[in-house]
């Protein structure tokens, strides 16, 4: 897994948060069910939840409590949300952990010329603490989650937005994430996109029409040369 120092120079690589770098769920889910057991309701098990995580608070919330038996009102969720947001920051990461090789991965891109830049539908403010956690921010030139973009992913602007943040260009720029929005942002924005096979998504993620598919970091590399010379 090593490139020429030039093989990526001007390139900006932009990354999905939750089920791509970091394997989030089981904080997540912890904070979803300490929500429900405070509503009386039965916890879910993680393998089982584990597909609801990626596309933000809301919607695991409103999928989590219909799993459990007790359909939300719209107007129950905003205050939900918030009781799931305090949960949630009091053990960020307790238990979340980067994918394997993705250090190393991350380095090699950087040592190769490459902009890595976080695009994700999480909340700004949640994202940094997570990655500051796991000593993962100085790794990224910016951070970029739905609150500071027109609309989140799957709409390009999103992408848009992120890429420009770290003075990259969509023509030279690869996205790499696990979901439908992820996909469907980058194929929105004419950007090449990646999919991993290790993430949260009830589709299989080779269905997901993602220009290509890795099963591990150490394929990423080259793979991002190889698209963008």
């Amino acid at each position: 897994m090593t490139l020429s120092p030039n093989a990526l120079r001007g390139a900006t690589l932009a990354f999905d948060l939750d089920g791509t770098l970091v394997d989030t769920a089981p904080d997540l889910i912890g904070a979803l069910n300490a929500l429900l057991h405070e509503e009386d309701l039965p916890a879910l098990p993680l393998h089982a939840a584990r597909v609801m995580v990626g596309r933000g608070a809301r919607a695991l919330i409103e999928q989590g409590f219909s799993a459990a038996g007790a359909p939300l009102d719209a107007d129950a969720t905003p205050a939900l949300v918030e009781r799931f947001i305090t949960h949630y920051r009091g053990r960020i990461a307790d238990e979340s952990r980067p994918f394997e090789g993705l250090e190393t991965c991350l380095d090699v891109l950087s040592q190769a010329g490459a902009t890595l830049v976080v695009c994700t539908n999480k909340r700004t403010d949640l994202s940094v603490a997570l990655l500051d956690a796991l000593n993962l921010t100085a790794r990224f030139a910016g951070v970029i989650g739905a609150d500071l973009a027109p609309a989140p992913k799957p709409d390009a602007r999103h992408l848009f937005t992120a890429i420009e943040a770290v003075g990259g260009r969509a023509d030279r720029a690869i996205m790499i994430g696990d979901s439908a929005s992820d996909i469907g942002a980058a194929r929105a924005a004419s950007v090449p996109s990646i999919v991993v096979s290790f993430g949260y998504t009830e589709i299989p993620a080779a269905d997901l029409g993602a220009d290509h598919l890795i099963e591990h970091f150490r394929e990423l590399p080259v793979l991002a040369a190889q698209i963008l010379g």
